[in-house]
């Protein structure tokens, strides 16, 4: 039966947050593993690795009983866009700085305001569409297409994995007016973990004892993040909360430098700023419509 959404603006911006700085760390663990793992085995192990502590989670919260629940045929999309985003973003990390894949990764907030209005009739105005479009043209400025990087396979992952992650947000609102986060977080791990590790099987590479402590960061990380993702658009407008997707510039940029010694240039910074600025203008136009 369908349930009526009760909005929760600040709890959804303090829960995207959260979410953001976990899934910083996670993908700072994932491209530290890129060295050793391919993109796919990467990605099954993001979801092996966390899907027990989600089975516990829901233990301790007796949540465990609602996941039959469940409208599975929404359920098989989140997890083949998740199995696709997580695939394509990984790849990008081979080539990419994580500040430059996060750079590219920024259009998905765009493409969700765009698909929250079109989608899921949410109310976006005249003047937030002028402001997504200057965002997208930063995005442009930060990729630098003079430089050839639209042309790089690198690139072109990052924005395959922003397209999937914007859809796949706009699929847990929908589903929240039926299932629980604790059933999309457990339906999303388990079959990204089984469809992940069928297509990872051919070129498996075995575990090695001295990557355990990022194994780990990767699973707890992982687990946290995707609790707090889903809880961000189940209780707040997509609208609202994917700006805040922003920071995670500012978490890539400190890993690039602490574990990489990458520093960000000059195009990077300045459209970032312009991004972030049109995230705020979004966030306030839509608490003033509210």
């Amino acid at each position: 039966m369908s349930q009526p959404l009760i909005d929760r603006p600040l709890r959804g911006i303090i829960a995207m947050l959260l979410a953001v700085a976990f899934f910083s760390a996670m993908d700072a663990g994932m491209k530290a593993l890129t060295a050793y793992h391919s993109p796919m085995q990467i990605t099954a192990l993001r979801g092996a690795l966390a899907w027990p502590l989600v089975v516990i989670w829901l233990c301790s919260s007796g949540a465990i009983k609602q996941i039959l629940q469940t409208r599975w045929s929404l359920h098989l999309l989140r997890a083949a866009l998740g199995i696709t985003m997580l695939w394509a973003f990984v790849f990008s990390l081979q080539t990419l700085a994580l500040a430059d894949a996060y750079a590219i990764f920024f259009a998905a907030p765009f493409i969700i305001t765009l698909l929250s209005a079109w989608w899921l009739k949410e109310y976006v105005a005249p003047r937030q569409y002028l402001v997504l479009v200057i965002g997208l043209a930063a995005v442009c400025y930060m990729l630098k297409p003079d430089a050839g990087q639209w042309l790089s396979l690198g690139a072109l992952a990052a924005l395959l994995a922003a397209c999937c992650y914007a859809v796949s947000a706009i699929t847990v609102r929908v589903l929240a007016r039926s299932d629980s986060a604790a059933n999309m977080v457990f339906w999303l791990m388990t079959f990204l973990t089984l469809g992940a590790t069928a297509l990872a099987l051919p070129n498996w590479q075995p575990l090695q004892a001295q990557l355990w402590p990022v194994y780990l960061l990767i699973g707890v990380c992982g687990f946290l993040g995707q609790i707090t993702i889903t809880e961000a658009f189940r209780i707040a407008p997509a609208a609202i909360v994917a700006p805040f997707e922003y920071t995670a510039l500012l978490w890539g940029i400190g890993f690039d430098i602490a574990l990489w010694q990458l520093y960000p240039g000059r195009s990077v910074l300045l459209g970032a700023t312009v991004i972030m600025l049109c995230g705020l203008y979004l966030l306030w136009q839509q608490r003033r419509g509210h």
